[in-house]
Formats: structure tokens, C-alpha cells, sequence
């Protein structure tokens, strides 16, 4: 059929009878890859807003381009790293550690905690206790997610408590250079975009040497293993390789998202234990 623009499927909010309304800037985000294609910019403007005290890495650091350059405290940075400010600043997050091999290029920020591992990062957004290596292109990496290994991301957005196994790699452009569709639970739809990788939601994890197509949507909590290409709409909380996914069981999901929080020092109760099974059973149960 013919492609659907994504601002379409949203209409615009109307006023109430009787309510004053008033003007404020700001974006209107019509659909998740909205995230992808904004980040940089948003970047820019939210490390300049924010407008924190500019700090000078070590010397043996090597620096390029005029844009802003902020370090948080407690930052660690081995010799070798690069910092290319030339089409954006950068911001590292506290008790951050950067090693030898980095080539962080902005707009780019991290939240603290995080590990940069090695690799080229640029135009990344990335939450706290993120840990990269590899190749990660204008992306978007929300926080306690893992891709501690090479491979390469780019144009994807990545939910929390992700951890993409070694050689993990998206392709984000087509090789006939057409706009990216996705295939969705109700049809499928043209982004419009000539470059978008994956959509990958929150708990997800992935096998050594996962290819992931273009345009690729994951559901959250999916754990998908083979090294086999997943189709391009893998339902939530699937288990297995692309020709045999099946349902992967709220119980072990449970038990694995507990064992990963906790490797992060964070609590698992008897309230997130419900919120994830509530979770489950919205994305999986109502498959049944």
C-alpha cells in the first residue's frame, strides 16, 4: 500500500471548552524513531541549556574542534582518547571511565556511571551505567544497558536493561537506499527515513553475532540467540532464533531480570516483581 506519514496517526490535541491555553516551545514527538532522528540536535541544545561548568581532561587526551567539552567528576580517561567536539559538544556524566581507544565525537552525552569502552561513539545519547564499545552512531542507549563488545549500532533506539552480545550489528540503511518500513502488530508502515536501524525495548538481550535487519522493531523482554537474522517485528517477550521464536515464560524472564538489576546494585522487590508480571502479561498474556 501506500506509505503512511507517521504524523498522521496522531491528531492534533484540541483545546477544552472553556480552558485557557497558552503557547510554549517544544516538539511534538509523533512516533518512537522521532527519538532517533532528534537526538543530536536535542543533545546540542539540552548541553547548552543546562550550561554546566566546562572542565579540562588530561593532558595526554587528544582534542578537536571548538564546541564545548564538560567532564563530570570522579571521570576517569585513559591516554589515547579522543575528544571531537567539531560538529557538537560532549558531555561525560560522573564516575565515568573512558579507556584507551575511545573516539567519542558530539553531540554526544552520557549519564554517569558509564563505561566507554573503546570503539567510535558519535551523535549518542546514552543514560547511566551504559556500558559501550564498538561502533554506536547517532542512537539513542537509555541507562544500565550493555554493549560491552564489538559490533555496530546506528540510528537505533535501545530500551533499558538491554545487553547485546558480542558482534551484535544492526544495518541502518538499505541496500537499494529506499525509505525503512517497519513492520508493525497493525500492518505495516513507511518511516519515510532513508536511515533507521532498530527499535529495541527494555530487558532485551541477544546471542553472540546477532544481525539485526533494518528497520527491526524488538520486543521488550525478548531473548533471542542462534546467530540467526530475527524477523523484522519479534513480539514481546519472545525466546529462541528466527525460525523457532516461542513464548519466553514470565517466570524465567523474572528471575533473569532480578539477577541482572541486582548485578547493578539495584533492589528487586515484591512491587517490581509485580509491575514486570503486569508487564508480561500485557505484552504476552493478551497473545494467548
Amino acid at each position: 500500500g501506500e506509505p503512511t506519514p507517521p504524523r498522521e496517526w496522531f491528531e492534533a490535541p484540541q483545546p477544552l471548552p472553556g480552558w485557557e491555553t497558552h503557547a510554549v516551545s517544544g516538539q511534538v514527538l509523533g512516533a518512537v524513531w522521532d527519538l532517533v532522528i532528534g537526538s543530536p540536535q536535542q543533545t546540542t541544545v539540552d548541553i547548552e541549556t543546562m550550561r554546566p561548568n566546562e572542565s579540562t581532561p588530561p593532558g595526554d587526551v587528544e582534542l578537536r574542534g571548538s564546541g564545548r567539552l564538560v567532564v563530570g567528576q570522579d571521570v576517569r580517561i585513559e591516554p589515547g582518547v579522543l575528544f571531537d567536539t567539531s560538529e557538537g559538544p560532549i558531555l561525560i556524566g560522573d564516575r565515568t571511565e573512558v579507556r584507551t581507544g575511545s573516539r567519542i565525537a558530539g553531540p554526544f552525552v552520557c549519564g554517569p556511571d558509564c563505561r566507554l569502552l573503546g570503539g567510535v561513539l558519535g551523535g549518542v545519547s546514552a543514560g547511566p551505567f551504559s556500558y559501550l564499545r564498538g561502533e554506536v552512531e547517532e542512537s539513542v542507549v537509555l541507562g544500565y544497558t550493555n554493549k560491552a563488545h564489538d559490533g555496530f549500532i546506528g540510528h537505533a533506539y535501545i530500551g533499558s536493561w538491554v545487553n547485546l552480545g558480542a558482534m551484535t550489528t544492526n544495518s541502518d540503511l538499505k541496500n537499494n537506499y529506499g525509505t525503512v518500513r517497519l513492520i508493525l502488530p497493525d500492518g505495516e508502515v513507511d518511516t519515510g527515513l532513508t536511515k533507521l536501524g532498530c527499535l529495541v525495548g527494555d530487558h532485551v538481550k541477544t546471542g553472540i553475532g546477532t544481525l539485526i535487519n533494518t528497520g527491526t522493531v524488538i520486543g521488550a523482554g525478548s531473548n533471542l540467540f542462534g546467530g540467526s537474522m530475527p524477523p523484522k517485528w519479534v513480539p514481546p517477550f519472545s525466546w529462541g532464533s528466527s525460525d523457532s521464536l516461542t513464548e519466553y515464560r514470565s517466570a524465567a524472564f523474572i528471575n533473569t531480570a532480578r539477577t541482572v538489576m541486582e548485578r547493578r546494585g539495584q533492589r528487586f522487590d515484591a512491587g517490581v516483581e509485580r509491575w514486570l508480571s503486569a508487564v508480561w502479561e500485557t505484552g504476552r498474556g493478551s497473545m494467548a
